[in-house]
């Protein structure tokens, strides 16, 4: 029985994530920071204050890898950690000033690569992309 696998789109999508999430990984090793650190950053920097739970279901990783990320950038003094008023159990993060400062010099750069990355493709062709990977997604979902 042959386990080779056939079917070329998916391959090819896993191939071009992998190419991209490489690239990105090389980009932020620049910073001393995993892609999974800098995923962290990047949504308290475009979100604001989250909480652990809201954080880790952005960036799609499990609340025990998400108490180890978050421990190491507080360690670095990017980011702190709050009590929420109202709820005990629920810990609020926030970016430090250098947590700010770091994302506002990593921002432009990393916008700057994922634009050269998707520039080769027209606006129709963006669509097109988004229309069928949402296809797709929701077939997942089912």
């Amino acid at each position: 029985m042959d386990n080779k696998c056939t079917n070329q789109p998916f391959l090819l999508m896993m191939q071009t994530s992998k190419a991209i999430q490489d690239r990105i990984r090389d980009e932020m090793t620049k910073y001393n920071l995993s892609v999974t650190e800098f995923s962290v950053l990047e949504v308290l920097y475009l979100q604001g204050k989250q909480n652990i739970q809201q954080i880790g279901s952005r960036i799609l990783i499990s609340s025990g890898s998400m108490t180890y990320v978050i421990d190491k950038l507080e360690k670095r003094g990017l980011l702190s950690r709050n009590d929420c008023p109202e709820d005990r159990r629920i810990i609020h993060v926030t970016l430090t000033d250098d947590g700010t400062h770091l994302m506002k010099d990593i921002m432009p750069k990393h916008q700057k690569l994922i634009d050269h990355i998707f520039n080769s493709l027209s606006g129709d062709e963006t669509e097109t992309i988004e229309k069928l990977l949402k296809k797709v997604k929701s077939r997942v979902e089912e």
